[in-house]
Parts: structure tokens; sequence; C-alpha cells
């Protein structure tokens, strides 16, 4: 599309995400074991293009002001943003791109990757291009490399899903049957993460006590078969012991802090039949399966009063 046809006055075009969560597998996916990620459609990511005269301008909570004097922490959104201009021919000037989020940053619930799906869409619909998914996997895994340094994919994956994924690292992508409503209460303890940090240092360890650390990383990815079994079987109790078994293994990979472990015991104290880290750890969030939907409240109401920092209860739906 010519650059005369977008840029008009009234040209607008909106672009929109949801969130993810990594329900069991997290950094033993990195190292080709299996995960399970969840669609988190209880906050997600709305951009919009608009028409405006000048160079290319970036709005969002962290910036505002032209695409290329953002700050570093963004570049991985700005090389996004730019590759997908260059790849459907349209001049970056003339237009501001406007971010409006709700999924906090640094907890592990793929804010990066549905803020560049959210871009990427919105600027198809701004060239009034269809976007297939190869596409929009391609382009967003720009600003996932510079945001996880080696990224599974699984973010992306995730959130251009409405249902569970079984992810394996070449491996076709497998939409999981989840036999009864599940139950779950996401808790922010407040720390941020850093996923790129935490990837790095489960690298380093791995180098450094191979068999070791490949034990851990293989049962995680046992532990993650049975999870889908469980899902597939209406067997909640079930699953809720592999989600404690894995954060077992986290544990010893050093990558769930004190804060996170704190809030693991409490909400395992309170009846949550598993509870473990979402996303890289050392900070962000835990995931607690609850007993049933009278429970998820009781127990998202007392995490909040034991200091969580923000609770989202929701419920994954049967969809098989």
């Amino acid at each position: 599309m010519s650059a005369e046809k977008v840029s008009t006055s009234t040209k607008t075009a909106i672009g929109i995400a949801h969130s993810k969560l990594i329900l069991i597998g997290e950094h033993a996916v990195v190292h080709g074991q299996p995960a399970i990620a969840i669609p988190f459609p209880l906050i997600g990511v709305e951009t919009v293009v608009e028409y405006m005269p000048g160079p290319l301008k970036l709005d969002s909570s962290f910036y505002y002001g032209p695409l290329h004097m953002a700050p570093e922490e963004l570049r991985g959104i700005t090389n996004c943003t730019t590759d997908t201009l260059e790849y459907l021919d349209l001049p970056a000037e003339d237009m501001i791109i406007r971010i409006n989020s709700s999924i906090p940053p640094g907890k592990g619930l793929g804010s990066s990757a549905s803020v560049a799906v959210s871009i990427i869409r919105s600027l198809f619909n701004y060239a009034d291009r269809e976007c297939t998914q190869e596409e929009l996997l391609k382009l967003a895994h720009i600003a996932e490399t510079y945001a996880h340094g080696s990224p599974s994919g699984i973010d992306t994956f995730t959130i251009t899903s409405d249902s569970p994924i079984w992810f394996e690292k070449n491996h076709p992508i497998e939409r999981i049957g989840v036999k009864e409503d599940l139950h779950f209460i996401v808790a922010d303890s407040g720390q941020d993460a850093d996923t790129r940090t935490s990837v790095q240092s489960v690298t380093r360890l791995l180098k450094k006590a191979p068999r070791k650390i490949q034990r851990k990383l293989d049962r995680i990815g046992e532990l993650t078969h049975d999870a889908k079994g469980a899902l597939e079987k209406a067997s909640k109790h079930f699953l809720g012991y592999m989600l404690n078994e894995a954060q077992k293994e986290l544990e010893y990979l050093g990558v769930s802090d004190a804060v996170l472990n704190r809030l693991i015991r409490f909400a395992r104290q309170e009846g949550a039949l598993g509870a473990k880290l979402t996303g890289g750890g050392n900070g962000g969030c835990i995931i607690a399966l609850a007993q049933n939907e009278v429970h998820c409240k009781q127990l998202a109401e007392k995490l909040k009063q034991f200091g969580a920092h923000t609770v989202w209860p929701f419920v994954l739906k049967k969809n098989g």
C-alpha cells in the first residue's frame, strides 16, 4: 500500500492482544522440554495507530516522543515496530502509536510479547492488510529476542491462541482439551522478574553441572507430560500435585525467591491444590489451583490480605 493511501487525517487502526500464563514447564522449555501455557484474558494490550504529521511517535506509559529517540529498554518494541513498517512498506512518519496496556511488565505474564502482537496487528490494520499467524510470530519474535535473549516462542504462540497450548521446540503446536473448569488465582509478588537474567542463570548452571541440571530439566518435562494428562482427564488434584512438584525443581534451579516461596507456602496452607511460580521467576507472580469457585474467591482475598500486590482469580474453562 502506498503512503498516500494511508496518510489521511481520518486514518485510525486498532490492534489488541491478551496476556498469557505458563502453567508448567518454565525454563525447561528453553532447553527442549515441553511446556503448557494458557491464555490469560483478564489483562491485555490495545494499540491505536492514528495519523499525525511529522516523525513517527510512540505514546505509552513509559515514554512519549519520537520512536527513534525511545529509551534502550524499549529497543525490542522499537525494532519490532520499524521492521513491521518495513515489511508493510509503510514510511516511519506521519503517525502516532498509542499503547494502552493493563499487563504489568516484568511479571512473567507476557507483557513484551503482548505489546508486540498488539502493535503488529494495529499496523497491519492501518495498512489494510490481513496478518497471517506466520507473519505475526516472525515479527513478534524480534521484540521477544531482545526481551529474553533466546526466547522459546511460547509467549507469542499463547497470546495468539484462545485455548491452552502444548509447546515444544521444533514440534507442531498442540491445543489441549480441558475436561473440567479449573479455578486459578494469579498473585503478583510485587517484585519485578527479569526473565532474561533468569534464563541466562539456568543456562550457566547447565554448563557448569550438565548432568545434574539436565536431570532437573528432564524432571520438569516429565511433570509437564503428567500435567497434560491431568488436564485431559479432569484430574485437578493430580494436576495440583504436578504443580507442587514442578515448584521443587524450579527452587533447585534457583529461580524462585523468598517472596515467591512465601506466597506459595501460604496458598498451600490455605487449601490450594497446587501452587508454583509462573514465568521467569525471581520476582513476578505465582499461580495457585483452587478447589472450586468459592474457594478461589476466598483464597484470592486471603492472598491479598497476606501481602500479594495484585490478585487475579480466573477460570480456565472446559474446552474438550
